[in-house]
């Protein structure tokens, strides 16, 4: 995205612009935006707005929105355009790559939801069994998961977290929309005799919880 500019010309620079112009200017920018954009980084673009306003401008655009065909929504606190849900066979093509991950790909990928950051390490005793890098490097690749530094530990071990991309291909606003552990077992997604994994799975479920009740808190 080019320098930031201020979109409005008033003759007093410190006064609020219009609600319906600065839904404008939002609008205009998200459009035109290669990538999802935080409220921050919003605020910044349209010459240093209130973070307020721009919160504002953006809750009514998206109520704007709501029944057309393209829906604003903020996945991981940010803010893009997408096809309505109900339209994306649309534009879906005729052939299309189905990705499927391994078992240990999907039970990597959930610890990591559930109990990020979190190293190979803790993975792998959450798992009980060792995780072969190759499974880590799908998830990396898929831009599901990312390297999110190194714990402050001896030996100082990578650490993984998962990336707005993932909440958006799975249609989660933040990691407080994960599926509890009594709708993951209702869905048969969990071997009930896996009571090692089901138990630690569970404990990152409390962890998560705890981390978007501080997340309201920012």
């Amino acid at each position: 995205m080019s320098e930031a500019v201020v979109p409005f010309d008033h003759a007093d620079p410190q006064a609020v612009p219009p609600p319906d112009e600065i839904e404008r200017a939002l609008e205009a920018t998200l459009f035109a935006a290669e990538e999802s954009l935080t409220i921050e980084a919003l605020a910044a673009h349209l010459g240093g707005l209130e973070a307020g306003a721009v919160r504002a401008g953006l809750r009514a655009l998206a109520e704007h929105y709501a029944g057309r065909g393209v829906h604003l929504v903020e996945r991981g606190k940010r803010w893009h355009f997408e096809t309505a849900p109900d339209l994306a066979h649309l534009l879906r093509r005729e052939r299309e790559q189905v990705r499927r991950l391994s078992r240990a790909a999907t039970e990597v990928l959930a610890i990591i939801a559930y109990h990020e950051p979190v190293s190979r390490a803790e993975i792998e005793s959450i798992r009980g069994v060792q995780t072969a890098k190759g499974t880590l490097d799908v998830l990396l690749e898929a831009g599901w998961i990312r390297l999110a530094g190194r714990r402050e530990v001896p030996g100082r071990p990578v650490i993984y977290a998962t990336t707005p991309e993932f909440l958006d291909h799975f249609g989660l606003a933040s990691r407080r929309d994960l599926p509890g552990i009594d709708e993951l077992r209702a869905a048969g997604l969990l071997d009930p005799v896996d009571e090692a994994f089901n138990a630690a799975f569970e404990e990152g479920q409390t962890g998560r919880e705890e981390d978007a009740e501080g997340e309201d808190e920012s």
